[in-house]
Order: structure tokens, then C-alpha cells, then sequence
């Protein structure tokens, strides 16, 4: 599967889905047909992560072309995004315990031969071969993969969450983190998902059968308890002559850059990540900044580094909020040592439907009328 690199290109990714497969989606959406067949599905999920397309304009296009109703199954896959972000940005401190239990975590045998995809289940193994040479997974089987991961290899849901975002094209804190969490018994307490071998099967076109599979497992128990707290989001009056982006929210198409002095967009190395990525995902987002860059010739490329040597001078940013995840924590920990100040931009699509995330998806999937209203996208 061919992952475009521009705007342009994620933009005709996204019109020929609308034109051509989304009206299939509801029924095919849960099929893995191979890496070479993927119609079903949109394949747009590296461009929104990115933010190279918003969730809210991939909804606009969309529902430009067809009634909710008939679109109603994609429409809310969309939001899911939009929700696990929302749900983070409230309880931020999932994040970090996240990140410190990562710490603590023993990779043994069993962990080796999962990742290397030495065990003894073959759909298993395959999938960790397409996700090291493709970047991507079908969302149903990152569902299998992780149940597998957590209730039949008896992995630490941390370390396959941590595996995920270490080769995935789209991998980010909230989907991510919370998706395996929710796999686990967690973010639903108790309420866990467990792959069951007559479902691959089934969805998988019957490439694999008979596999071996604990099928019984109870959720997993953690005692930690995360309640919703209002955003901490720190913001200024005062407009900064010097902007900062990162690539986790590269679209800029609604912003003025000509009002800035300089605009820099920051890539971390794996020196500043607290979990490492792999040199092919570090490279498809210095290749989708890049694009952005050649847009918007004010856009200077830079890594963390030369950002630290800017704060030497200028204490003062305006910053496109990058949301709960390793490029927030490294501001955060530059802004203590460095004694700057930070006013960060937000868009007003997200803090209107993050208000929503304060629950499980059912009452935010109740609200996705009133966020589309309020939008003005239906």
C-alpha cells in the first residue's frame, strides 16, 4: 500500500474513496484482503494522524457528497480520532504512566520472539512482517494482533502499544495508547476484546484457519483511576513574532504566516523521543514536512537541537498545540529549563468536541449531530 507524501496527493487519496469506495465501507470495512487490496477501507489514517488533512474537512468532503445516513459508519470513524484525542487531552496523566510503566517492563523471550515474529501463530507472525515492511495495519487486525499480543502471548499491553508506535505510519498517543487499552479491559473497565479464531477467519477471507487462540481471557486489572479534568492548555493574549509547528499537526491551511517573523517546524530525533521510532516512520514525516515546507516557503525545517539554540534568544513562541504526546512533553520539559513562555494555538474544532470526550464514545457518538451542526460540516 503506497502512502502519498503531499497534500495534494492525501487530498486525491481522499476524493477517489469518496468517488469511488466509501459507499462500501459499512459492509466491507472489517475484511483484511492483503496488503495489495484495500478498496474497503479509506487508507487516509497516515494523512489525518499527520493532520496533513483535518478530521474535519475528510468529514466536510464526505458529507458534501452523501447524506449522513448513508455515510453515517465512516462518519464516526473519523471521530473516534477526534475522541481518543479529546479523552487524552483530559486525562493527560494516562499518558505518562503510560511512558513510566514503559520503564519498568523486562523485554524477555517471549517479548523478543513476539516482535521478531518467531511464535507459533502464523497470522500473527505475518502481521508482524506487513507492519515492519508496510508501516500500516488494517484496523481489524490490530485488534486481533493486540488481543493475541495480551491474552495469548501474555504480553504487557505497554509493550505492544509501544511496538505499534514504533513502526506505524499513523501511530499517535491517543489512538494508539487508548486503542491497546481498550483491547485490554481498560478504557471500557472490564470489558475486554478477545480475538477469536472463527473471526479471523471469516475476515480474512479465509487465509487463516484452526488458530490456536486463548479465547476465555479476563479483562486486565489495573487499580489507577483516571478522572476527566479541564484542559490545561497554556494560551496568551499577546501574538508572538516567531511560530512553531510540529509534524503531528502540519495543517496550516487556515493560518496567516505572513504575520510571523520566522515559522519552524520541528522533527524530534529519536534522541528527544521517549519511544524510539523506526528510521522509515522518522522519514515519512521529515518527507511530509518537507512538502509542507516547499508550500510555504516561510517554513524552515529544523531539529530539536537548533530549536534549543533559539531559546537561548527568544523566550516567547506562539506554538500549533501538538496535543498530549512526546512533542508536548518535550516543550514542556525545554519550557522548565529554559524559563519560556508558550501561547499555544488551537483549533476551534477541537476544543469544541473534546468537551464530549469527558465520557465513554456513546455519549460522544450521541454529540457527532451537534459537533457537525456547530461546524457547520453537514
Amino acid at each position: 500500500m503506497y502512502f502519498e507524501t503531499t497534500r495534494s496527493g492525501a487530498l486525491g487519496k481522499l476524493n477517489n474513496f469518496v468517488e469511488k469506495n466509501i459507499l462500501n465501507y459499512t459492509s466491507k470495512r472489517n475484511f483484511d484482503f492483503g496488503v495489495k487490496n484495500r478498496d474497503n477501507v479509506s487508507g487516509l489514517s497516515p494523512y489525518i494522524s499527520h493532520r496533513l488533512i483535518t478530521e474535519y474537512e475528510t468529514a466536510k468532503k464526505v458529507l458534501s457528497k452523501y447524506p449522513v445516513e448513508k455515510v453515517e459508519k465512516y462518519i464516526q470513524e473519523i471521530f473516534w480520532r477526534v475522541y481518543w484525542k479529546g479523552w487524552l487531552e483530559l486525562r493527560p496523566n494516562v499518558w505518562s504512566d503510560f511512558l513510566e510503566d514503559l520503564n519498568n517492563i523486562e523485554e524477555d523471550k517471549n517479548y523478543k520472539n513476539a516482535i521478531n515474529g518467531k511464535t507459533q501463530i502464523d497470522c500473527f507472525n505475518d502481521w508482524v512482517k506487513e507492519l515492519k515492511e508496510s508501516n500500516y495495519l488494517h484496523n481489524h487486525t490490530r485488534m486481533w494482533f493486540a488481543s493475541i499480543w495480551i491474552f495469548t502471548l501474555h504480553l504487557p499491553w505497554q509493550k505492544g502499544a509501544e511496538f505499534f508506535m514504533r513502526y506505524l505510519f499513523d501511530g499517535d498517543a491517543a489512538s494508539n495508547t487508548l486503542s491497546w487499552r481498550w483491547v485490554a479491559g481498560l478504557q471500557t473497565r472490564g470489558k475486554q476484546y478477545v480475538a477469536q479464531s472463527w473471526n479471523i477467519k471469516k475476515f480474512t477471507n479465509n487465509k487463516y484457519q484452526n488458530i490456536n487462540l486463548n479465547e476465555n481471557a479476563s479483562p486486565i486489572i489495573d487499580d489507577r483511576e483516571y478522572k476527566a479534568k479541564p484542559l490545561e492548555i497554556e494560551k496568551s493574549e499577546k501574538k508572538n513574532e516567531v511560530l512553531i509547528l510540529f509534524e503531528n499537526d502540519l495543517n496550516i491551511e487556515t493560518l496567516n504566516l505572513q504575520t510571523y517573523k520566522e515559522v519552524y517546524c520541528i522533527l524530534l530525533t529519536n534522541e528527544n523521543r521517549q519511544i524510539k521510532i523506526d528510521d522509515k516512520v522518522l522519514n515519512y514525516k521529515k518527507a511530509l514536512i518537507i512538502d509542507q515546507a516547499k508550500r510555504y516557503q516561510k517554513i524552515k525545517v529544523i531539529e530539536e537541537d537548533k530549536f534549543k539554540d533559539l531559546t537561548d534568544t527568544i523566550k516567547a513562541f506562539d506554538i500549533i498545540y501538538p496535543s498530549i504526546g512526546e512533542n508536548l512533553s518535550f516543550l514542556r520539559n525545554i519550557k522548565k529549563k529554559k524559563s519560556l513562555s508558550y501561547n499555544f494555538l488551537t483549533r476551534e474544532e477541537d476544543e469544541f468536541s473534546w468537551q464530549f470526550s469527558n465520557k465513554g464514545f456513546f455519549n460522544f457518538k450521541s454529540n457527532i449531530p451537534k459537533i457537525l451542526s456547530k461546524l457547520k460540516i453537514n
